[in-house]
């Protein structure tokens, strides 16, 4: 359940209500893809401000899959977390997979080759939201048709109605096992349409006709330029229902989250500052990024960030970090993805405060 608290023209302040506990919005997801964040404990994640985990579920599905979980008690209870989890449909994965000509998509759902072994694999919007439940997700996303961004128009119309298909056939059995279990798990559905407005507006209508607690905007931070990210959100997020949370998936960068917010975005998650990370690419709270490998960071022993909600960016020196990049210690890893990611959940506390 959503509730908005304030707002002003554009951005909102609220409260999102989980089998798990509540969330306060807007806010950022990290995303643990098989359950865990590369290099950063679940404690750690907590203690930077994390209020929720996003995990996949075709990732999960493969290894150690849904009925190994299940038996352990559920994600919450395999993984040690004990707050809200979303679990990805999988089917971006699926797709962006299958771009080497491996996927093949068909009414009820797409057959591909398993990307670790390559054995052949279905996975449907039936069993998407089996998969998701057997999990215990605390919101689950629909089964959707995310086309590229270099997509033509047809190939844009085709996915769309696709994912309205598949929409309706995730309601009916999401409903079906939430009340066979008695379980509460949010549903969500997803907005395609590429860079096409109308076609945008057409998916969102339908998908609001089917009814969903809340709303996400896919196929988006998929090639396509910044300027055209913001144009379609911009346009689309207002029109998307006030009394229901709005996600942007896949956006995460700074700048982007904190004018994506304004125009009316309560949800975000994104690989990109644990990515960036592994790569020595250090994120800053004054909003600058530095490469920590170059030379000039040596002999530079001041602090990574002196402002940094991280200890680790508090305490460990630039020289040091630069000094693990190049021994390829672990701990390079550790250290870089939580400066990083303590920037971006800092970024989302001071747009909540704002």
């Amino acid at each position: 359940m959503f509730t908005l608290k304030e707002k002003t023209e554009k951005a909102r302040l609220g409260t999102l209500k989980t089998q798990h506990g509540e969330i306060q919005t807007p806010f950022f997801m990290p995303v643990g893809t098989a359950g865990a964040m590369k290099g950063l404990t679940h404690d750690q994640i907590l203690d930077l401000g994390a209020q929720i985990l996003l995990c996949n579920t075709y990732h999960l599905h493969l290894q150690p899959s849904e009925k190994t979980v299940k038996k352990a008690g559920g994600l919450h209870e395999f993984v040690n977390w004990d707050k809200p989890i979303l679990t990805d449909s999988g089917g971006y994965q699926v797709f962006s997979f299958g771009q080497s000509g491996r996927m093949k998509i068909k009414k009820n759902g797409v057959e591909f080759q398993n990307h670790l072994n390559g054995d052949k694999l279905f996975i449907g919007p039936k069993e998407s939201i089996q998969i998701q439940h057997d999990l215990g997700s605390d919101i689950i996303m629909v089964f959707d048709h995310c086309p590229p961004s270099t997509a033509s128009r047809p190939e844009i119309e085709k996915a769309v109605e696709t994912t309205l298909r598949w929409a309706k056939e995730c309601k009916k059995v999401h409903d079906k096992l939430c009340k066979k279990t008695g379980k509460s798990s949010l549903l969500f559905g997803i907005v395609q349409g590429g860079l096409e407005l109308d076609l945008r507006e057409k998916c969102l209508q339908e998908l609001v006709s089917i009814g969903f607690d809340g709303y996400a905007l896919g196929g988006l931070a998929v090639g396509e330029s910044e300027t055209e990210l913001f144009r379609i959100v911009k346009a689309i997020a207002p029109l998307m229902p006030e009394d229901k949370p709005r996600y942007l998936m896949g956006v995460g960068m700074p700048n982007q989250l904190k004018k994506c917010v304004g125009y009316g975005i309560d949800m975000f998650d994104c690989v990109y500052p644990m990515r960036v990370a592994r790569h020595g690419s250090i994120l800053l709270s004054d909003g600058t990024t530095i490469r920590i490998q170059n030379n000039k960071f040596k002999e530079a022993h001041e602090p990574i960030d002196q402002n940094s909600k991280s200890e680790f960016g508090r305490n460990h020196s630039r020289s040091y970090l630069h000094h693990l990049f190049k021994a390829k210690e672990r701990l390079a890893d550790t250290i870089a993805a939580s400066q990083n990611l303590s920037v971006i959940l800092e970024v989302m506390r001071e747009l909540r405060e704002e």
